[in-house]
């Protein structure tokens, strides 16, 4: 890679303050429809009408989670966290609820919060950045109860991060599960491949960076002619599902591309809709989304429910890691392809194995936002400066 090298240390600082949870998520029905109302189980159950989890008592939930601007059922970010609590609450007879503002708003989700905390809740799962500065408030207003925020840090709103001893930092890195999803695309043998991220914020970046770089990867290994792989590549500026998103996919179809990364949350809905139209491949995002449509081949995933499992873990074995802000990749399982589920033909789990051991062994260098400049020392902030070797990319505005 000729225009890759280190950034400095201080630019972690940015994914801190900006990184994005879930890639954005879809805002499906099933809540309660009012403003922090608590939900709990099926997201089917009747508006308004909360339940409560099996074994509660006088309406008391020691673990909640509160959604950012989805629901548990969206099959991605939320979904994965919430399957964290969930399994966690089950095997260990912990009471548990999650909690869906109806607008997003630092003051709607501090309201959330409140209302978990006098629902006697001990620990609060958030998943997302959109709670960095509500947390950064809780934190303090209430020392005794203990925080895990997913893809994000509290901070006060002046990017000034302060992570409290009641609060649990964990961010992935995006870039190795994108690596993943780009080798194996190549390896299958697709050679016409998009990446339509959500909107340019560090998570997505990092995924879009890392997918690059596992087709070039892929591409070199394969011995293949420079510029026999191509990628199309674009932040559609939102996290929705939308007929402009839709089009967007279906004419990169048309023109010849074979799947398509969709890392946007409801953004994939959209791409799936075109490539069942148009008989082509998608690559899901954050969770195994094999079973939203069966144009999917494989999932760019983080291990979600591992690392809210494990951070319950933590705290009820009075080893909760508060303080501190990690990011979690392939040496921690934090990353990772659904084998089990994908649709791949030529590419085997052998091949897996190899790839993700070269990876956890830090055998492969895989640059992310704050590791990914130019020659000039600058930050790339899109996919036109990275510097492939046998892969051409095109940035699409």
């Amino acid at each position: 890679m000729k225009l890759f090298k280190k950034a400095l240390s201080a630019a972690l600082t940015l994914t801190l303050v900006f990184s994005l949870a879930a890639c954005g998520t879809k805002n499906n029905t099933g809540s309660d429809g009012t403003t922090g109302t608590p939900t709990e189980g099926t997201p089917t159950e009747a508006a308004g009408e909360p339940t409560e989890a099996a074994g509660s008592t006088e309406g008391q939930f020691e673990i909640a989670l509160i959604t950012d601007v989805g629901t548990i059922d969206d099959k991605s970010f939320n979904q994965g966290s919430w399957e964290g609590v969930e399994a966690y609450a089950k095997e260990n007879g912990k009471t548990y609820k999650y909690y869906k503002p109806t607008e997003k708003s630092d003051d709607a989700y501090l309201v959330s919060i409140d209302l978990a905390v006098k629902a006697g809740a001990k620990v609060i799962v958030c998943p997302g950045y959109l709670f960095e500065v509500p947390i950064f408030q809780a934190q303090t207003k209430y020392p005794d109860v203990n925080f895990v925020i997913l893809d994000g840090a509290p901070h006060s709103g002046d990017y000034n991060v302060q992570i409290e001893k009641n609060t649990y930092s964990i961010f992935y890195a995006e870039e190795e599960a994108g690596f993943l999803a780009g080798y194996a695309s190549v390896k299958e043998g697709y050679t016409k491949l998009g990446f339509m991220g959500g909107i340019a914020v560090p998570a997505v970046i990092r995924f879009g960076y890392g997918f690059v770089q596992g087709v070039d990867y892929a591409a070199k290994e394969l011995g293949l002619a420079k510029d026999a792989v191509e990628v199309k590549y674009t932040y559609v500026g939102n996290f929705d599902a939308t007929p402009d998103n839709q089009a967007k996919a279906a004419a990169w179809y048309n023109e010849g591309t074979e799947v398509i990364f969709a890392c946007g949350g409801a953004v994939g809905n959209s791409v799936m809709k075109a490539a069942e139209t148009a008989d082509k491949k998608v690559i899901g995002v954050d969770v195994d989304q094999s079973s939203e449509s069966a144009t999917v081949i494989t999932s760019s995933m983080k291990n979600l429910k591992k690392s809210v499992y494990d951070a319950l873990v933590a705290y009820y074995a009075g080893s909760f890691p508060g303080g501190t802000s990690v990011s979690l990749n392939a040496s921690a399982e934090g990353v990772q392809l659904p084998m089990e589920t994908s649709k791949f033909i030529k590419f085997t789990q052998a091949d897996y194995d190899a790839i993700y051991a070269k990876v956890l062994n830090k055998e492969v260098t895989i640059y992310n936002d704050t590791t990914a400049v130019d020659a000039s020392g600058t930050a790339i902030k899109d996919a036109s400066g990275l510097a492939t070797d046998e892969v051409k990319v095109e940035v699409v505005k």
